[in-house]
C-alpha cells in the first residue's frame, strides 16, 4: 500500500469492505454509493475488490478513501474471448467466494485493519456467509428494478404457480400488481431455460439469501412500483430505496462528439435517440430492419452505436441519412434525454436506461435481450404506461415505423409523455436534499454502515 493510503487506513475508525460484480453495469452504480458514503462518513475508509479489468475502466482516479483491489477474474491462463459475454461471467463465479477472501484477508493483514461492514452487489449470495464469519452488518446493492427482484425472491412460488416451461401466455395474476406481466417476461431460469447455468444458479441463491442481509440498498425511489415495494420492504429487515443514481451521483458527461450541439440544432421534440447498452448489438438483420424504417420514415435520429456502422449498416445509410441522422461511438446519454430536442428513446430495456429515460420524461421502445430486460419492457408498457416493446420482441421494418409513429405521432405516445412527466417529478421529489425519500434512507444506510 502506497504511504498515502496507508494512512488513511491509520486514521480510519471504520473499514468498509466492498465486493463489486465485475460485468455490464454493475461496478460503476456500486462505486457511485460507495464514493457517496465515502462523503457521509469522513473516518471510514473502504477497500473495493473487483477484478483488474474491472476496477481499471471504473476508477477514474485515486481516491482518498476509496482503495481498489484486483482479485482473480477466473480466466484459464491465455484465454481469449470468444463473442459469448457470458463466458468470462461462467469463469469468474467458478473463482468465487475463494477469489475475494484471499484478497481480504490481505487487505486486513496488510493494514492492520479488521473490517467492520461488509458491502456487496446483490448477486452475492455468499455475502451473508462472509458477513457472518466476520460478525459485521451485510449491505446488498441491488441495482436493478424492483420487480426484478421480487421475482427471484419468489421464484419457488412462482413455480409453484405455473410449473416448469409452462404456458408463456400465462399472467402471473396471483402475484399482487402482475395481472399484466405474463410468464414470458420472466428473466431465464426461474420458469425455464437453464437452471443450472451460472447467473441464473447465482439469482436463485440470491432470492434465498438475501433476507439475512442487514439492508438492501435499491437504485430506485419510493413511488416507482409503490405496491411491489412494500411487499419486498416485508421480506427484508431493511430495504432502502437510494436512487435513482443518475440523479443522485455526480458525473461529468463526456460529449466529445458533438452530440449536444447537434441535438440544438434540431426540431424541438423531434429525435429518436438510439442505444442497446454496453454489452449487446442486436443481429444483422435487426440492425438492417431498423435502418429501413429509420430511412423510410425520415424521423431524425441520434445513435449510439457499438462496432463499426459501415461495416455492420447496410451499404449506403450513412451518407444517404446524414442531413437527418448522427452515429456515434459513445453519447452522454443522461444529457440527450434531458435535451428538448429528443421525443422517443429506443433501448433494450436495461434498468439504468429506463431510470435515464424516466429523469429525462422520454418515453421509450424496447427490443430487450436477457435477464431482467423484458420483465421492464412489459412493466413500463403494461403497468406504467410509459413505453411499448416491439410486436414480436424484436427489430422488423414494419415494427420498428409502427412503435415510432405511435411513440412520435398519436394521442397515445402523447399519453405515455405525460405519465413518464409524472413520474420525472416524482424522481426528483425522491432526491430533494430536505426531506427526499431517497435522501432520508440515504442517511439510515449511513447508520448501518457506521453500525451505529
Amino acid at each position: 500500500m502506497e504511504f498515502q493510503m496507508e494512512q488513511a487506513y491509520k486514521n480510519a475508525s471504520k473499514h468498509i469492505a466492498v465486493l463489486a460484480f465485475p460485468f455490464g453495469t454493475h461496478a460503476a452504480p456500486l462505486l457511485n454509493l460507495i464514493l457517496q458514503l465515502s462523503h457521509a462518513c469522513p473516518d471510514t475508509v473502504f477497500s473495493f475488490l473487483s477484478t483488474q479489468q474491472s476496477n481499471s475502466s471504473t476508477f477514474p482516479m485515486k481516491l482518498d478513501k476509496v482503495k481498489p483491489f484486483n482479485v482473480w477474474d477466473g480466466l484459464p491462463e491465455g484465454y481469449r474471448f470468444g463473442g459469448n459475454p457470458h463466458e468470462p461471467v461462467g469463469y469468474f463465479l467458478k473463482a468465487v467466494p475463494g477469489n475475494f477472501t484471499k484478497v481480504l484477508d490481505k487487505v486486513v493483514a496488510e493494514s492492520g485493519k479488521r473490517i467492520d461492514c461488509l458491502v456487496t452487489d446483490a448477486f452475492y449470495a455468499f455475502g451473508a456467509d462472509i458477513a457472518d464469519e466476520l460478525n459485521v452488518p451485510w449491505v446488498a446493492l441491488w441495482t436493478a428494478g424492483p420487480r426484478a427482484l421480487f421475482v427471484h425472491v419468489d421464484t419457488e412460488l412462482i413455480r409453484q404457480h405455473v410449473g416448469i416451461n409452462g404456458p408463456q401466455d400465462k399472467p402471473l395474476d396471483f402475484l399482487p400488481d402482475f395481472s399484466g406481466i405474463r410468464v414470458a417476461d420472466l428473466p431465464g431460469g426461474i420458469t425455464s431455460g437453464d437452471f443450472d447455468a451460472p447467473v441464473p444458479a447465482l439469482l436463485h441463491k440470491m432470492g434465498q439469501a438475501l433476507p439475512r442481509a442487514t439492508a438492501i440498498a435499491a437504485n430506485s425511489y419510493e413511488d416507482l412500483d409503490n405496491t411491489v415495494v412494500n411487499i419486498l420492504k416485508q421480506r427484508f429487515r431493511m430495504y432502502l430505496n437510494v436512487g435513482p443514481f443518475n440523479l443522485v451521483s455526480s458525473s461529468t458527461a463526456d460529449d466529445s462528439h458533438g452530440c449536444l450541439d447537434w441535438l440544438s440544432k434540431q426540431e424541438p421534440a423531434s429525435v429518436v435517440y438510439i442505444s442497446f447498452g454496453s454489452v449487446i448489438t442486436p443481429p444483422p438483420h435487426e440492425l438492417h430492419a431498423l435502418c429501413e424504417a429509420l430511412e423510410e420514415s425520415e424521423y431524425p435520429f441520434l445513435w449510439s452505436f457499438r462496432g463499426d456502422p459501415e461495416k455492420q449498416l447496410p451499404s449506403g445509410f450513412l451518407e444517404r441519412t446524414r442531413p437527418k441522422g448522427k452515429i456515434v461511438p459513445w453519447a452522454p446519454q443522461q444529457k440527450i434525454l434531458e435535451h428538448s430536442s429528443v421525443r422517443a428513446f429506443v433501448s433494450h430495456g436495461g434498468w439504468n436506461s429506463v431510470l435515464e429515460s424516466i429523469v429525462g420524461g422520454v418515453p421509450m421502445i424496447f427490443r430487450p435481450f436477457f435477464g431482467d430486460q423484458g420483465l421492464n419492457t412489459r412493466t413500463v408498457e403494461a403497468v406504467w404506461g410509459f413505453g411499448l416493446g416491439l410486436e414480436g420482441g424484436t427489430l422488423t421494418k414494419e415494427g420498428a415505423m409502427k412503435a415510432l409513429k405511435l411513440t412520435l405521432c398519436s394521442e397515445q405516445g402523447k399519453k405515455m409523455r405525460d405519465r413518464i412527466g409524472i413520474q420525472k417529478e416524482l424522481a426528483y421529489n425522491a432526491v430533494k436534499p430536505n426531506g427526499g425519500s431517497s435522501v432520508e434512507n440515504f442517511k439510515t444506510l449511513v447508520k448501518v454502515v457506521r453500525n451505529k
